[in-house]
């Protein structure tokens, strides 16, 4: 090639020492996927259960419970579990749960 000697292999590890400790190769961890974010209105309204299903809070409890029949105030206590089509989006929505 040219007329100038290549350098000694222990200038080379040197570099390299240098270069790796400033940061500037990158490693397989560098080069994983970024982590995905949780929605914070799901983490606060969903949670799942042991089996995968999404438990909530009942909807129809925030006012006009005076002309709701009795019934329909006990059905409404606690919470339920999602529908398979509405659970999907939710658990889209929380990555990590």
């Amino acid at each position: 090639m040219s007329g100038m000697p290549s350098p000694p292999l222990q200038h080379i590890r040197a570099l390299v020492a240098i270069i790796r400790g400033a940061g500037l190769t990158r490693t397989p961890e560098d080069c994983k996927m970024p982590k995905m974010k949780t929605k914070s209105g799901a983490k606060k309204r969903f949670r799942l259960t042991a089996t995968g299903k999404v438990r909530a809070a009942q909807a129809g409890k925030r006012h006009g419970m005076i002309k709701r029949t009795n019934k329909q105030i006990r059905n409404q206590r606690g919470t339920t579990i999602l529908k398979d089509q509405d659970a999907r989006i939710v658990k889209s929505f929380l990555p990590y749960a």
